[in-house]
C-alpha cells in the first residue's frame, strides 16, 4: 500500500504538503495539489481510515436537522427522513450523531425555538427546511456567526448567510409544470392553483415559474390561487369551495402537498375525468391517482437525496475542511405519467 512518504518523494514535496492536499487543509499551489492527487490516484493511495475515524470520534460532532412536520401532514418527508437515516448510519461510524426535529409549516417562532434547543444540545452544524421569515433568517445568521454552518433543505431562505441549499430548482419546476399544462390543454385553460403557503419560498417560486411559462399564452387564465398549508383536510375544503365558486375551471395546478385532499374534492364533484391536473412528488396516494387517471402528471425531486446530501455537505465542511464549490445543489426533476409511474 502506498504511503504519504512515497507520494511526497515522487512529487518532490514535503510530507506535510501531501497531507494538506489529501486532507484539504491549508493552501497549496493548485499545480502542486493536482500533481499530488494524480500521483496518489496512480498509486491507489487510501488513507488510514481507522486513524481518521478515531480522530473524528474525539471531536464528538453532532448535526441538527429540522424538517417540516412529517408523516401526518406531508408523506413526501418520509422519503427525506429515509435519506437522513441512511446517511446517519454512515456518519455513526465516525461517532457523528444526528438529531432530527419537526416544525410547523406556519410557525416561524416555533422553528426558531427548535434551533435554540439544538444549539443548547451542542450541535456543530444544522440542516433545515426554513420558513421564509426574517426571524428565521436572523437566527441562521446568528448560527453562522457562531461557527455553526447551516444547509437549507427542500426550500431556501433569502438573506440568511446559509452555507448551501439542497433541493429542487423550484422556478424551473414551476415552468416545467406550466409547459406540461400547456401541452395537455393545447394552450387553452382556466386554471386553479392550490399551494401550501406563499410564505414558503419553494411554494411561491413554483407558482412564479408556472406563471412565467404561461405569460405569453392569453388563452390560459389563472382563475385563483388558494393556500392549503400542506394539509389534506384543508386541501379538500378549499379545493371543493374553489370548484363550486368557479365552475369554469378545467385544470388544476397542485403546487405542493395536500394532493390527495384536493383530488378527493375533484372526485366528489365528479370531475376526476374532466380536469387536467399537474402535481408534485410520487407518494403512494399520488401514484394511485395517476394510475386511475385523476392526475395527468407529477414532477419528482429526489427526496432521499434531499435528506442525505446536506449531511454530506456538513461532514465535508466541518471534518474535511471542504467548502461547497457551489452554494446550490439542485436535485433532478423527473416527469411521471401513468405509463412510467
Amino acid at each position: 500500500m502506498a504511503t504519504i512518504k512515497q507520494i511526497a518523494n515522487l512529487a518532490g514535496v514535503s510530507r506535510g504538503t501531501v497531507d494538506r492536499v489529501l486532507n484539504n487543509r491549508g493552501t497549496v499551489n493548485p499545480e502542486t495539489a493536482a500533481k499530488v492527487r494524480e500521483i496518489a490516484a496512480l498509486l491507489n493511495y487510501t488513507p488510514n481510515k481507522l486513524g481518521k475515524t478515531l480522530a473524528i470520534k474525539k471531536k464528538n460532532i453532532k448535526f441538527g436537522y429540522i424538517l417540516f412536520s412529517s408523516t401526518n401532514d406531508n408523506p413526501f418527508f418520509d422519503d427525506v427522513v429515509s435519506g437522513i437515516n441512511i446517511k446517519s448510519k454512515e456518519l455513526k461510524e465516525y461517532g457523528i450523531s444526528v438529531e432530527t426535529r419537526f416544525s410547523e409549516l406556519r410557525d416561524p417562532f416555533n422553528q426558531v425555538k427548535l434551533m435554540d434547543q439544538l444549539i443548547e444540545s451542542g450541535i456543530n452544524g444544522l440542516a433545515i427546511t426554513p420558513i421564509n421569515h426574517p426571524d428565521v433568517a436572523e437566527k441562521i445568521k446568528g448560527l453562522t456567526a457562531k461557527g455553526i454552518p447551516v444547509v437549507t433543505v427542500n426550500t431556501d431562505i433569502e438573506n440568511s448567510g446559509r452555507l448551501a441549499y439542497v433541493g429542487s430548482n423550484y422556478l424551473e419546476s414551476g415552468k416545467t409544470a406550466g409547459g406540461l399544462l400547456r401541452l395537455f390543454t393545447s394552450g387553452k385553460a382556466n386554471v386553479g392553483i392550490i399551494v401550501g403557503s406563499m410564505d414558503i419560498l419553494c411554494h411561491s417560486e413554483r407558482v412564479n415559474g408556472f406563471k412565467q411559462s404561461l405569460a405569453n399564452y392569453s388563452e390560459i387564465n389563472i382563475v385563483d390561487i388558494i393556500e392549503n398549508y400542506d394539509d389534506d383536510f384543508i386541501s379538500f375544503e378549499v379545493t371543493k369551495a374553489l370548484l363550486d365558486i368557479h365552475p369554469e375551471i378545467d385544470s388544476l395546478y397542485l403546487a405542493s402537498a395536500g394532493v390527495y385532499g384536493a383530488c378527493r374534492a375533484v372526485k366528489s364533484a365528479n370531475l376526476d375525468k374532466k380536469l387536467k391536473i399537474i402535481s408534485y412528488d410520487c407518494v403512494p396516494t399520488t401514484k394511485l391517482l395517476i394510475e386511475d387517471g385523476t392526475i395527468d402528471a407529477t414532477i419528482t425531486q429526489q427526496p432521499d437525496v434531499q435528506g442525505s446530501k446536506p449531511l454530506s455537505i456538513l461532514f465535508d465542511y466541518l471534518v474535511l475542511n471542504i467548502t461547497p464549490k457551489n452554494d446550490r445543489f439542485y436535485t433532478n426533476h423527473e416527469i411521471k405519467i401513468r405509463e412510467n409511474i
